[in-house]
């Protein structure tokens, strides 16, 4: 770690809650965001020399709100300020703002941060690049080359996403019991989309990767927050069970490695440990939910030594569990997998056939159901599959896989290739 990095790895991790807090004060969030901007390059200029404050978090609150103060005073030189309370609380001393930070404070300023990015004004795409510019702080430039699209069209997505939170009129107020309880859900999705921007667009080198990491230290924030919420315990399990097959995902070229064929030796045993401790623990709580549930099927492939030992039996009971409780065409999809190893492709074909109105536009739909096709001897309605699979791919590896699905095809039906 060089001589600077210490620094770097503060804000990082301060972000997130001195964001939040500056936003209560100035109920802006360019202000807030230029303000902790300025408190960083103070901090760049006086910690290397008299070493890091006593608490990060509140120095630069207070001197980020401080610089927010004497901004606006700038822009509004023939303004009065305006009142106190409008753009701050009672208090000026940095010591003030440190006792707070262990109390209440620290839940509301995060979680309102992160009901803004997750606001439900907003796409989905929006959502996720509002909160990795704002919440993560990653710049522009990593957040375009993750989505594929330039830093200019990115940077109108965000400025786009800021013009509706601000003309939706987001109320800044401490949120209450009823709306923490329905927008917290709205922020899991927000950070498990995130996740999955990450994980599906992975591979070797690829931008996109960091999504992963800052999608679980999201949910390692949120849980801070809520510690007894099991739903929350079973997102973050789920995440890091996906992410302990990282290594073993991919192969020397970049191509994808199904789970079944993965080197299971390569598997993090540390997150899938971790993971497991996390899932043990919700589950305890007897409030089963769906990441949870999620998370119970990445438990069993992570807990078969090899994939002829994956219990199947298990894995479809607990999808059909998640059908009944959240009734989802990608679920069913997902159990389609299950059936098709313990009753045969047959089956599986008739569940996936079924979901042909909802998930015309979904890639996995058809390379599912174009595998089953071949499985069951018809070539030509499986190339036509695997022909719109690689039309809706989100990424070259996933068309690259299912080119290579086709080629074997077309090697055992030479004539389906003329």
């Amino acid at each position: 770690m060089t001589d600077l990095a210490w620094i770097d790895i503060a804000f990082t991790n301060a972000r997130p809650q001195v964001l939040g807090a500056l936003l209560r004060y100035f109920r802006n969030l360019d202000i807030a965001e230029e303000a902790f901007q300025e408190a960083c390059l103070r901090a760049l200029k006086t910690w290397p020399d008299k070493g890091p404050p006593r608490d990060p978090v509140a120095w630069l609150i207070f001197v980020g709100r401080n610089s927010g103060i004497d901004a606006v005073r700038k822009q509004s030189k023939t303004q009065g300020l305006p009142d106190e309370e409008v753009i701050s609380d009672t208090g000026d001393a940095e010591s003030d703002i440190a006792e707070r930070l262990d109390g209440s404070n620290y839940r509301d300023d995060i979680l309102r941060l992160l009901f803004i990015c997750c606001h439900p004004d907003l796409p989905a795409t929006q959502q996720i690049a509002l909160a990795l510019r704002v919440v993560s702080g990653l710049s522009v430039t990593q957040i375009a080359r993750a989505f594929l699209v330039s830093e200019s069209a990115m940077e109108q997505r965000i400025t786009r996403a800021k013009a509706r939170v601000a003309a939706a009129g987001v109320p800044f107020e401490t949120p209450g019991a009823v709306e923490r309880a329905e927008r917290v859900a709205l922020v899991s999705a927000m950070i498990y989309l995130i996740y999955n921007e990450g994980y599906s667009a992975g591979g070797p080198g690829r931008e996109a990767s960091a999504f992963a990491d800052e999608a679980i230290r999201l949910g390692r924030l949120l849980l801070r927050i809520f510690q007894a919420e099991p739903e929350i315990m079973g997102l973050l399990a789920l995440m890091l069970l996906q992410q302990s097959r990282n290594a073993a995902r991919f192969d020397a070229d970049g191509q994808i490695i199904l789970l079944e064929d993965q080197d299971r030796s390569l598997w993090n045993r540390q997150l899938i440990d971790e993971a497991l401790a996390l899932l043990d623990k919700a589950i305890r709580h007897r409030r089963p939910g769906p990441y949870q549930l999620q998370a119970a099927i990445a438990a069993l492939h992570s807990r078969a030594k090899r994939a002829e030992d994956t219990d199947w039996a298990e894995i479809d009971l607990l999808y059909q569990t998640l059908e009944r409780l959240h009734p989802s065409p990608v679920v069913t999809l997902n159990r389609a997998v299950a059936v098709a190893k313990l009753k045969g492709p047959e089956e599986a074909l008739a569940l996936v056939e079924a979901l042909t109105d909802k998930l015309d536009g979904y890639f996995y739909f058809h390379g599912l159901r174009g595998g089953l096709l071949a499985q069951l001897g018809r070539p030509r309605e499986a190339h036509v599959a695997f022909d719109r699979a690689i039309a809706l791919a989100h990424s070259p590896a996933e068309a690259a896989h299912i080119r290579h699905q086709l080629d074997r095809l077309s090697a055992a039906v030479p004539a389906i290739a003329k």
